[in-house]
């Protein structure tokens, strides 16, 4: 009798297939009559677009949120953007502890996969804090929301606030507001302040948290100093944050100074508010409060860059990362002034961050090149449409220059794939795609120098 071989799967493997499950019953559920405001069901391709988006938290729409969907389709929507945003392996990670479960080491490893991790020590308490520290933060976010969609929508803002609370922590960017995303909320500095909180305390990744709160917990009277006692990793991103917020957001402001379809014939103040706000949400978030359409060549170009730069490692945005672009510019400063280590902050990068990094860009790089050549072979709009299409659906952003709507079911197919493969990261689709259990030559292959440059 033959023996059938035991198929098993890597855990970055089913951290893939997790998302695609999630993907799936969301789409089928999208399809069913009671989801559609209307009462009758919209096609498969526009609920399994609309389901991937949500769950790889993403914003682009082939239909609008508000008009198209009921509240049973608004709640499956909203579902899977918290699902998509905390991860599938979170999710369930939580429910098993609420049953007083023990982790497995096959559970720990992985949720350390999950969120690329480098130990396996207190990871039953780490999801705990995540799941506390999630839904607090989206609670306070969806009270304050309130103060501004309540006295606009009534009852309904209520709804409305936690909608937009949990798709703004998660860097989803959908929103059942209106057609115009956050267009109308421009100027509102409330409104604008909440959400770009949300959006960068979601985006700048949980261990930033938790280093954080453990510096000042263990501050003293005689010790303020703060940064000095934080990791080198919450260094990189909060220092990257602030760097791209600031500077993007300067450079909108700057380029788009005199366009009146943008910033033009707004005040100084709501100049600089608008501009930060883009800077905010170009980094993964989705909410426009300008139409990106109307940008400028210059605006578009650093809204494109924001966008493949993206948040930080261990948190809801995507994007390469911003510890990932740091450790690459680091590694080429070290080359061009000879150096042997690359260094930051007076530490040495390791060799092994290195790699990681280039393996992140590359794989990025292929996704986001490959979706470009796609989508403008197979729908007649201008390239750079399809390229700031293309580079909001790898990076998981969900600004689009009024593209989404009109793209084609090939196009849908194309765009589908880019924010599924964005959303599961480039490293851990490069490693479960090489993954195939065997084990490692331990003679290594003759080298020999090649020129470079």
């Amino acid at each position: 009798m033959i023996k059938k071989k035991k198929v098993t799967l890597s855990t970055t493997q089913i951290i893939l297939l997790s998302f695609l499950v999630t993907i799936l019953i969301g789409s089928l559920l999208l399809s069913l009559p009671i989801s559609a405001r209307d009462g009758e069901a919209v096609s498969y391709l526009d609920a399994l677009f609309t389901a991937t988006t949500a769950t790889c938290v993403t914003g682009l729409v082939t239909l609008p949120t508000v008009t198209t969907w009921s509240v049973f389709g608004q709640v499956v929507i909203l579902v899977l953007i918290q699902i998509g945003g905390l991860g599938v392996i979170t999710i369930l990670s939580g429910f098993m502890l609420m049953l007083n479960r023990k982790m497995g080491i096959g559970d720990r490893l992985l949720i350390q996969d999950a969120f690329n991790l480098n130990t396996m020590s207190g990871l039953a308490r780490f999801i705990k804090k995540i799941l506390f520290g999630t839904l607090l933060i989206e609670g306070i976010g969806a009270l304050l929301s309130m103060c501004v969609f309540v006295p606009d929508f009534g009852a309904r803002g209520i709804w409305i606030s936690v909608f937009h609370a949990v798709s703004a922590f998660c860097n989803a960017g959908i929103d059942i507001i209106g057609e115009n995303s956050l267009c109308a909320y421009a100027t509102n500095p409330l409104l604008n302040g909440v959400t770009s909180l949300l959006i960068i305390l979601g985006g700048i990744g949980y261990i930033v948290w938790w280093d954080l709160l453990r510096v000042l917990k263990n501050r003293t009277p005689q010790n303020r100093r703060i940064f000095r006692y934080l990791t080198l990793h919450t260094k990189i991103a909060i220092v990257a944050t602030l760097c791209l917020i600031l500077g993007g957001g300067l450079l909108i402001f700057l380029f788009e100074y005199d366009n009146p379809r943008t910033i033009g014939d707004l005040s100084l103040l709501d100049k600089i508010q608008v501009s930060l706000f883009q800077s905010v949400t170009t980094r993964t978030a989705g909410f426009a409060s300008v139409p990106q359409e109307n940008l400028t060549g210059a605006g578009t170009v650093v809204s494109l860059v924001l966008m493949m730069i993206g948040g930080s490692p261990v948190g809801t945005a995507g994007g390469v990362k911003t510890v990932t672009v740091v450790v690459l510019l680091c590694s080429a400063f070290a080359t061009v002034t000879n150096k042997k280590q690359a260094t930051v902050f007076h530490r040495t990068v390791s060799e092994e961050s290195i790699r990681k990094a280039v393996a992140v860009v590359a794989t990025f790089g292929v996704i986001m090149i490959s979706s470009i050549i796609l989508l403008a072979a197979t729908a007649d709009v201008p390239v750079i449409d399809a390229v700031y299409e293309s580079v909001s659906a790898t990076a998981t952003v969900g600004l689009s220059r009024n593209l989404t709507a009109s793209l084609t079911p090939m196009g849908k197919i194309i765009v589908i794939l880019t924010m599924y493969f964005g959303r599961v990261g480039p490293i851990s689709l490069a490693v479960a795609l090489g993954s195939k259990g065997e084990t490692q030559n331990v003679v290594s292959a003759p080298a020999e120098e090649i020129s470079i440059g």
